[in-house]
């Protein structure tokens, strides 16, 4: 049993000190959710929210604490095609390998980083990984497996923490793969996804094919040879129940829905990300509770 979050604490914590939420918008999700776990506390005239380096940054302000819980857009955490976080839906994504510094120079003096990347990288079998720099008129790209090219951004990831951070100072989370609910996997009729969902998936071994064991794989191992302490946080087995509590078609549209679509509510369901107030709620309670007893769970 976790303990129940704590608003009032988890404020006096963050007193003085700048807590980081950085990776996809998955992430950006528990951003929101923390921030809106806390802002009710907090006069309106006493806090403020802002964007910068062209909305990769969201900075949400607390002024009588002098504190700050951000959200940095890096979907692939290294420096990627992918990095504009307004347009950024592009089919052919490439990583530049050993980029970590162009990002990272931004979480440099972070006190709580909470780190997540998975979704971008599975969009097939294989990652494009570009050798070099995306200014080079001639580029060198490689192409290597899913699993290669997700270890190469974990071990640059810890070889980046264990040069930059200071272990007295910094806390950092690792926020495990979120599940999708796409493919009705969990027994459901063929083409169902998460459209129309209200219960909860009850069988306790059931594990999403959109999981990858393999990459979870990766992560232990090499978080296993990490000189800096990293906490994981895993939400993935217990997210994979809730094919209930995605955004699905109760989201903005970017684009005007097609006849089609409008007649097939199942096809647009956006059975990636999650509502709120909701799951990603319970992702800050377990990091609240690993902030604060680690030793309990």
């Amino acid at each position: 049993m976790i303990n129940r979050f704590n608003a009032t604490l988890m404020l006096e914590s963050l007193r003085g000190k700048r807590m980081m939420f950085v990776g996809d918008s998955l992430n950006r999700g528990q951003y929101v959710s923390m921030v809106c776990l806390l802002h009710r506390l907090i006069p309106e005239d006493k806090k403020s929210m802002e964007t910068y380096n062209n909305d990769a940054l969201t900075v949400f302000r607390v002024k009588d604490y002098n504190a700050t819980i951000e959200f940095y857009w890096a979907p692939f955490l290294l420096e990627s095609n992918s990095d504009n976080a307004v347009v950024h839906r592009i089919s052919d994504r490439i990583v530049r390998k050993g980029s970590m510094n162009k990002h990272g120079r931004h979480w440099k003096g972070v006190d709580i980083l909470v780190f997540n990347t998975y979704l971008w990288w599975v969009t097939g079998q294989d990652m494009k990984i570009l050798k070099g720099s995306f200014k080079d008129v001639e580029k060198e790209i490689m192409q290597i497996s899913t699993e290669d090219a997700y270890r190469m951004a974990m071990k640059s990831l810890l070889r980046w923490v264990t040069r930059n951070l200071d272990r007295e100072k910094t806390r950092v989370f690792f926020t495990s793969m979120s599940p999708t609910h796409s493919k009705g996997d969990w027994g459901g009729e063929a083409g169902e996804n998460c459209y129309n969902q209200t219960t909860p998936i009850v069988d306790p071994n059931y594990w999403g094919s959109d999981s990858r064991k393999s990459i979870m794989k990766v992560i232990g191992e090499e978080f296993s040879k990490s000189e800096f302490p990293i906490t994981f946080l895993n939400i993935t087995q217990l997210s994979s129940y809730r094919k209930d509590a995605h955004t699905s078609i109760y989201k903005k549209q970017w684009n005007p829905l097609t006849t089609e679509q409008l007649a097939n509510p199942a096809s647009y369901a956006d059975c990636i990300h999650w509502c709120l107030p909701g799951l990603q709620d319970t992702w800050n309670e377990l990091l609240f509770a690993k902030l604060f007893h680690p030793d309990l769970i």
